[in-house]
């Protein structure tokens, strides 16, 4: 019987490369020509990170009111080309633009006071549009919400305000949060700054091309199987998923179905710029900040570095691209040179199986089913019905959600043998994770297999995912790291994970590997 499954796992392995392979060749001739890029920066300002603005501003070399304008200008110059950005709110935030400058004016306020309790006062800033922002709407890309207005805002985006900062504009996601394309049917598909053939990724996409198209200071996204992260990888930009219960997931819409889902989704900071990671972080993890330990300096020459070049295997998930993979020699090359430190390659085979643990670990005995979800929790839709009507373009929801939608009760059932072989082989994986990685030690694996697809090219590849997904599941926090350009001009990277409630040490990296490589780099300059 081994020796059969053995055949049938190398039978369907073959069966997906093929079909991979086509896939793909058949879309880049359907895209033949690269596609458009973002308009180029002009203004100066918008290439400085938020940190930096914030000092500027709070120094008064800079106006808030002009620092808001150049924003505005940008997002209002790239968002009829990306289609990042689905709501805004300027005129409310040029009034408090208008209120930062007149109480800097006024000279109340010493500059370390102000450094000290609003650190980022002044700065523009942006969220997905499934985090609430206090009168603007909250559709979680689902047309029955379409009208939803706020009441009040997310726990986090009260901590930025709190800290002087302003927010903006909302940002494009996929419907429900429940794809790693960022498309719906209120506000339509985000396409990428560096080839607006490619995807932006999900479900925080549009805030990935925001940040990469320097059309807000700094963002705000969720991962609950990769949404930060994913999308920061595409449109390269850094972005970091914190660690469980550390900030705070009040004020999203779905909200988190069970214990577990809970601590698997996180909501971070999503930049172009390192130095913005920590004391974003600060802000985010309100009371939690001691827990995280973000004031404790981080010798990079005393952290245990690990890697692991792929998932060693996983039958329906697309090889690590070759690029993405020679990140890995610059890296051990790097440190070699540049610290004299010597970087430690593993090879944890059960990372094959990523994906089933991720969706065994996503499975609730109760709680509201992504069928229920789509209908903004009030009734039920009719599944074949609405297939029907997207035949014919008619239904108010994407293919991509119905389709979760119907296969959501597939695979392992809640509970039975297959369901806890699965959860116990995630806990034997964390637990060898967690003892190598110590105190003190960090683990860089693919962020994705591949770069930026074409638009609708991951119906195709629907597992690659696994690669973030399984670090949620783990319940570890993780940064994507950009590290340039592939030959094609597309962003390329990588991930850093730490032990629970070490994220400082993923921060320090991110930080070291921006030094060495780059980080950001925009779409275009003039």
């Amino acid at each position: 019987m081994s020796e059969l499954r053995k055949y049938v796992r190398a039978m369907y392995r073959l069966i997906f490369s093929v079909v991979n392979v086509v896939s793909h060749f058949l879309f880049s001739l359907t895209y033949r020509q690269c596609g458009e890029k973002a308009p180029p920066i002009t203004d100066l300002l918008l290439l400085d990170s938020a940190s930096k603005i914030a000092l500027k501003i709070r120094t008064k070399k800079v106006k808030c009111s002009d620092v808001l304008e150049s924003f505005i200008a940008r997002i209002k110059q790239i968002n009829p080309v990306l289609n990042c950005v689905v709501a805004e709110r300027f005129a409310e935030a040029r009034q408090e633009a208008k209120n930062v400058d007149e109480l800097l004016k006024s000279d109340t306020i010493p500059d370390d006071v102000l450094a000290r309790e609003k650190p980022f006062l002044g700065v523009p800033f942006t969220t997905k549009d499934c985090i609430a922002v206090k009168g603007m709407i909250h559709t979680a890309g689902l047309v029955a919400r379409k009208h939803i207005i706020a009441s009040d805002d997310a726990t986090t985006v009260k901590h930025l305000k709190n800290a002087g900062a302003i927010p903006i504009a909302l940002t494009n996601i996929s419907e429900l949060c429940m794809w790693w394309e960022s498309d719906n049917n209120i506000h339509g598909r985000s396409r990428n700054p560096y080839d607006t053939n490619r995807i932006v990724g999900g479900s925080s996409g549009g805030e990935g091309c925001i940040q990469a198209a320097a059309g807000s200071a700094f963002g705000v996204g969720s991962d609950i199987g990769g949404s930060i992260r994913m999308p920061s990888f595409f449109n390269g930009v850094f972005g970091h998923k914190p660690s469980p219960f550390t900030v705070s997931n009040d004020g999203q819409f779905p909200p988190p179905s069970s214990g577990d889902h809970d601590s698997f989704l996180g909501v971070g900071p999503m930049c172009r710029h390192a130095e913005d990671l920590l004391p974003l972080m600060k802000i985010l993890s309100g009371g939690k900040q001691s827990q995280l330990k973000l004031d404790l300096q981080v010798n990079i020459n005393e952290v245990d570095i690990f890697y692991q070049e792929d998932d060693q295997g996983s039958v329906a998930v697309s090889p690590v691209n070759k690029e993405i993979k020679a990140l890995f020699g610059k890296l051990v090359t790097y440190f070699d040179k540049a610290h004299s430190r010597k970087l430690t390659k593993l090879e944890l085979k059960r990372f094959a199986k990523s994906q089933q643990m991720w969706f065994a670990g996503m499975k609730t005995q109760s709680g509201p089913t992504f069928h229920d979800q789509l209908s903004g929790l009030n009734g039920r839709i009719s599944l074949p019905w609405e297939l029907l009507k997207w035949c014919f373009r008619c239904s108010n929801h994407t293919f991509i959600a119905l389709s979760t939608a119907l296969v959501e009760n597939a695979g392992e059932a809640y509970g039975s043998s297959k369901h806890t072989y699965l959860l116990r082989e995630r806990d034997k994986l964390r637990e060898e994770l967690l003892e190598i990685l110590g105190d003190n030690g960090v683990f860089i694996y693919p962020t994705h297999p591949t770069v930026a697809p074409y638009h609708n090219e991951p119906i195709f590849k629907p597992f690659n995912f696994s690669y973030t997904g399984i670090i949620n599941v783990l319940g570890l926090p993780a940064t994507h790291i950009p590290m340039g350009l592939n030959s094609e001009g597309i962003p390329i990277g990588l991930q850093v994970v730490s032990a629970p409630n070490n994220d400082r040490l993923c921060l320090a990296i991110a930080r070291e590997l921006e030094k060495a490589f780059g980080g950001w780099v925009p779409p275009q300059l003039e």
